[in-house]
């Protein structure tokens, strides 16, 4: 639905009544800079009006959840496909290129899911760009208190590749980064699609996103992440390879993580009861 055809918008609420109980955090496991960084975020009023910004953008095309609520659900995701992976041994890019430590890996991803989708405060278009030069002006600030120079330019310099990588035809080429693309595009679950859609009218997108039951995240045997998808009809497919196949592909994270989609519906035809990517 374009801004013409005039979407029905929620009831509108103050900006500071909105962004009162705004809250994003995540398991920090003893990662002191991490929690610094949630700390920061949290107590940070601009971030928080550009989180509700972006999601009023986002009503305003009638496209899915774009709040504080995507971003808390991303930064607990990419944390967790971050964590499997050094846990079988992948070593994040921050450590091989700069000798620094697993844990700044986690604020680098961390902090790159904060503000990834702030450039949607500006508009739709170009998103990641816009988040960009947002992010490069409030990540400093965000980590002043976590790291001193050089190491803060580097965390910052990280993250802002990871923001910028996580579009659809980026070309991440830090594990940080495709971690954060990836995560990005699992937050699927429950009709929470990635892939915009009209509201009010019924097509491949918005079926698909209902399609989408569940989303588990799981040591696997083959490879570090196993990442299970449940449907509950065959249109979900088209969610999971239009979306997440497109995210997986040119992560980086291909040989790392597999991708099992099932269909347990009883009541329709299994044309595809199981898809692999």
């Amino acid at each position: 639905m374009s801004a013409r055809s005039h979407p029905v918008l929620p009831e509108p609420r103050p900006p500071r009544e909105a962004v009162a109980a705004m809250r994003v955090d995540a398991p920090t496991r003893g990662n002191r800079r991490l929690a610094g960084l949630f700390a920061a975020a949290n107590s940070d009023t601009q971030l928080k009006a550009w989180w509700h910004v972006q999601q009023v953008t986002a009503d305003r095309l009638a496209m899915s959840d774009h709040s504080w609520v995507h971003i808390r659900i991303v930064v607990n995701i990419a944390l967790r496909i971050l964590r499997l992976l050094v846990r079988r041994g992948v070593v994040p890019s921050v450590v091989s290129d700069y000798g620094m430590d697993a844990r700044d890996a986690e604020v680098i991803v961390a902090a790159a899911c904060l503000l990834h989708d702030s450039g949607m405060s500006i508009h739709r278009e170009n998103h990641e760009a816009y988040s960009l030069f947002l992010a490069a002006d409030k990540l400093p600030s965000l980590l002043r208190d976590a790291y001193e120079e050089p190491e803060r330019s580097v965390v910052v310099a990280e993250a802002l590749h990871a923001i910028i990588g996580h579009r659809r035809r980026g070309d991440p080429i830090t594990i940080e980064a495709g971690v954060v693309r990836v995560a990005d595009a699992l937050d699927m679950e429950h009709g929470r699609s990635r892939v915009p859609f009209e509201e009010g009218r019924p097509n491949i997108h918005s079926l698909s996103a209902a399609a989408i039951d569940d989303v588990k995240i799981e040591p696997g045997e083959d490879r570090a992440v196993s990442i299970s998808i449940d449907m509950n009809n065959s249109s979900g497919i088209f969610q999971v390879d239009e979306l997440l196949a497109t995210k997986l592909r040119g992560s980086g994270l291909e040989q790392h993580v597999e991708v099992v989609a099932r269909i347990e519906a009883e009541h329709e035809k299994r044309l595809v009861p199981i898809f692999r990517i």
